[in-house]
């Protein structure tokens, strides 16, 4: 094979993937219209469904103008030899690998994010604005931003350096080393997380006595769920979505409730909820997605390790020094389809978890709770309650709304 047909090879994948994906997002849109299922008129009156439809198709067309925009782009830099020039520009500074391969990506990281924010910014302060969801003002905006580009910059780039590392080191085995750094570092952010990044962006505060952490921990304790950490964060200086997430496991295990939350749902709903999300750890879902994560990511690593000296992937992207972080680009494209495939496969169980966990909620505290829940945040987010069956197929990790409610209510 020679890098010309490799080159038109990665242009099909790259077309292909987007045509897909714009076909399903078609067949989605063409559902915006379907009359609400029986289970779910509850949801929207007339007004609010109507409502929820402009806020569905506008998003839809939104999302078209800045996928077509993003993918001209994209095929564009491919053709005009884009990763060459920025490769050259890095080599320019530095003979170091690692450090080539950091500027490398910073150029990339920078320019990418320096053109996804016109359509950001729209997205917020007019999309989510005018359906009555934005809350963020422009400078903390701006804030946002400046500290996600220098938290991406400070872990992703640490872990990147650490990875070129290991492949100086230890050559074709690198993959071994870096499959073993991935699981700890897997593992330290899933128990860290809440501690430590969250509060880069979001007040964590303990939840207030009452009410509603009295029923909280009456159910934690009869389903023999140790809790210590009952967390209330202010998502509400951002959005009016409500959330409730929990992170970490053993001792640095935490529940963390949106504001959001605790202003749409009444005490039964919100402890429902946190049922739903016990069910995921008393069911172990939490380290069955972690193993499987890691394996699909050993796999990865392996068949990566038995390309990457081939200097095939470089000259692909017309790139004369052969390189890690070129080779990555070419390899993450290639293998792209297969990773479409184990995302399908990985939604699947997820969605199986969802119904595992929706059902010790019922079982263990109130199916009828949980119902009005799932529908009032579906409500208040606006949510598609008809979505296509192959979107819900691919897309979703979660059950459609309706099969919530159905499974629920068996």
């Amino acid at each position: 094979m020679n890098p010309q047909f490799l080159f038109y090879i990665i242009i099909a994948i790259l077309v292909i993937d987007f045509a897909i994906d714009k076909i399903i997002s078609y067949l989605n849109a063409k559902h915006f219209d379907d009359k609400i299922p029986n289970e779910l008129t509850d949801v929207y009156n007339e007004k609010e469904y109507l409502k929820s439809q402009a806020y569905k198709k506008e998003n839809y067309r939104f999302s078209l103008l800045k996928s077509g925009f993003t993918m001209i782009l994209t095929l564009f830099f491919f053709i005009l030899e884009g990763f060459a020039w920025v490769d050259n520009f890095s080599r320019s500074y530095s003979s170091n690998e690692i450090t080539v391969a950091l500027i490398f990506f910073g150029i990339i990281m920078i320019g990418s994010e320096i053109l996804s924010i016109p359509f950001t910014y729209y997205h917020t302060f007019v999309i989510e604005e005018k359906y009555g969801f934005n809350k963020t003002s422009k400078r903390l905006f701006i804030t946002d931003k400046l500290k996600g580009l220098l938290l991406s910059a400070t872990i992703g780039g640490g872990v990147l350096a650490i990875i070129i590392w290991f492949y100086q080191m230890t050559g074709d085995d690198f993959w071994v080393y870096t499959w073993m750094f991935i699981g700890a570092f897997t593992i330290f952010i899933t128990m860290f997380y809440s501690s430590l990044i969250v509060p880069l962006f979001n007040k964590q505060s303990p939840l207030e006595e009452g009410e509603l952490k009295d029923a909280i921990f009456a159910f934690s304790k009869k389903t023999g769920f140790t809790l210590n950490n009952i967390y209330v964060i202010d998502g509400s200086k951002r959005s009016t979505k409500a959330n409730a997430y929990f992170s970490g496991f053993g001792a640095k295990k935490r529940i963390v409730l949106y504001d959001t939350l605790i202003n749409d749902l009444n005490t039964d709903e919100i402890v429902a909820v946190l049922a739903h999300e016990i069910g995921h750890y008393k069911k172990k879902h939490v380290l069955i997605n972690m193993v499987l994560s890691l394996l699909v990511t050993g796999i990865t690593l392996y068949i990566f390790s038995l390309l990457i000296n081939n200097a095939l992937l470089s000259s692909a992207l017309s790139v004369d020094i052969p390189s890690f972080h070129i080779g990555l680009i070419t390899f993450g494209i290639l293998y792209s389809p297969i990773s479409e495939i184990t995302g399908i496969f990985m939604n699947m169980i997820s969605r199986k978890f969802e119904y595992q966990a929706d059902d010790f909620a019922k079982n263990q505290f109130n199916g009828s709770s949980l119902v009005s829940s799932l529908k009032k945040l579906s409500k208040n987010s606006l949510s598609n309650l008809t979505p296509h069956k192959a979107s819900v197929f691919i897309h979703y990790s979660h059950p459609t709304l309706l099969q919530r409610v159905r499974n629920l209510t068996a």
